[in-house]
């Protein structure tokens, strides 16, 4: 925008200049050929009148006239007699029966040749018939060629001077230009950075409310907008707290209670009921464990930040492998953990995403199989992450819902899942700039890929 508005205000000013400078350069060119036409013209005419008077005196007039005007200017003067014949010592043309003459001579004309349709010539030629003062008889002409080169210069200096006077004006133009543009845009840059800041999650962004009318008004909109939604995000924040300690606190209890009831009865029967009565409540603990989760995850608004992968990973494996060697489940890592590049992931986001992948593989995975975790590094800024189990897997009808909330495929182990798990890691992935999908594993069981954005490399 700054380089379209200097654009076009030097384009303001080189019309402008053009409406003004070339008119006064064209006007002073017409009057330095007019003038030069004039003055020449004169001289001529009283050199005419000096041969007309056919006298001794005046001849010899006309010859120190012709030759002070041939040292004085850089013209020269040339005399024909009305015959055609020379006239004393007087020069005499090359071609005295030229038209210009002819018609000098003949038909009593004078005639003006600048040489050229354009500006003009090499030379100026003036001829004009002299006459005798008491009979008017024609009894010659005077002729002057008057070189145009010193004219040329001139006629440079007036254009050069103008075009070089246009050149610094439009340098400065666009300078001056710059200076407005950059003023002119200075809160629309505003606007932007703050609006870059807040896309990238510091709702604490505000833009200074400066510029014309409607950039303030707009500032002021966005500003409000700004603190309507940190005011919102922040209530969003204290209620998942408070339902945190509200939800989770009565349910802890319940199942405490249970526990103990189901210690002191001896019934099998009524110890069943309990005991189902426990397995509810624990579901319900992860329901709103996840609930939690997701809420965080939708509030989230830290940017991301670089963290080593392949440091990451093996600590989650690390907490899980004595879960899944409980079951004989082995956890094998594998692919490219060495030569890695950073990824970009918000603070404890790939961790909760590891935890409920792993936690789903483990569910749908059989005694004594493998859980494979594979990270492989893409051209194009990009590092994968994938998940392979050797359970059911998914049909593709599951596939295509099982990152909907709530909804819960059949593990090993029985619905025990609160049909959250895949929901918040498709959440936190996309905070992140990543992806997240499902496909067969080969051999059978279910892959889950992640694919996560690598941190940008310098120097480039």
């Amino acid at each position: 925008m700054i380089r379209r508005l200097i654009v076009s205000y030097v384009l303001l000013v080189a019309v402008a200049l053009a409406a003004f400078t070339v008119p006064v350069a064209f006007t002073l060119t017409a009057q330095l050929r007019g003038d030069t036409e004039e003055s020449v013209r004169r001289e001529a005419t009283t050199m005419a009148l000096l041969l007309g008077a056919g006298d001794q005196p005046a001849r010899q007039a006309l010859s120190r006239l012709a030759g002070a005007y041939a040292e004085e200017t850089p013209g020269r003067v040339e005399v024909v007699a009305a015959d055609g014949g020379s006239v004393d010592a007087l020069p005499r043309p090359e071609e005295p029966t030229d038209e210009a003459l002819r018609r000098a001579v003949s038909e009593g004309r004078t005639t003006v040749d600048w040489g050229s349709r354009l500006v003009w010539g090499p030379e100026l030629v003036v001829t004009v018939p002299a006459r005798a003062p008491d009979s008017g008889t024609i009894t010659g002409a005077v002729r002057i060629r008057y070189a145009t080169a010193d004219l040329t210069d001139r006629l440079w200096r007036i254009w050069g001077f103008r075009a070089i006077l246009a050149v610094g004006v439009l340098a400065v133009a666009a300078g001056l230009g710059a200076i407005v543009a950059r003023l002119l845009t200075r809160p629309l840059r505003q606007l932007n950075e703050m609006a870059s800041r807040f896309g990238a999650g510091d709702l604490t962004a505000r833009s200074p409310v400066t510029g014309p009318q409607e950039t303030r008004t707009l500032a002021l909109t966005l500003n409000q907008g700004a603190e309507r939604l940190d005011t919102l995000v922040a209530s969003q924040r204290i209620f998942v707290a408070d339902a945190s300690h509200q939800l989770r606190t009565p349910l802890t209890a319940l199942r405490l209670s249970l526990d103990n009831i189901a210690d002191g009865v001896d019934d099998e029967f009524v110890r069943e009921d309990v005991e189902q009565a426990t397995a509810e409540v624990v579901r319900m603990s992860r329901l709103v464990s996840g609930l939690l989760v997701l809420a965080r995850a939708e509030a989230k608004v830290s940017a991301p930040e670089p963290l080593v992968l392949r440091e990451l990973v093996a600590e989650r494996l690390a907490v899980w492998r004595p879960a899944a060697e409980e079951r004989g489940v082995t956890i094998a890592l594998s692919g490219d953990t060495d030569d890695l590049p950073r990824v970009l992931a918000g603070p404890g986001n790939l961790d909760q995403v590891l935890d409920n992948v792993l936690s789903n593989a483990l569910e749908v995975s059989p005694d004594g199989s493998t859980i494979t975790v594979r990270l492989t590094a893409r051209p194009g800024d990009q590092v994968l992450l994938d998940v392979l189990d050797q359970g059911p897997g998914m049909s593709e009808a599951e596939r295509s819902r099982a990152f909907d909330r709530f909804w819960r495929g059949q593990g090993l182990t029985g619905r025990t899942g609160s049909g959250l798990g895949l929901a918040i890691v498709r959440q936190l992935v996309t905070d992140d700039g990543g992806t997240a999908t499902l496909a067969e594993a080969p051999g059978g069981g279910l892959r889950v890929r992640i694919g996560l954005r690598t941190e940008p490399r310098t120097g480039r």
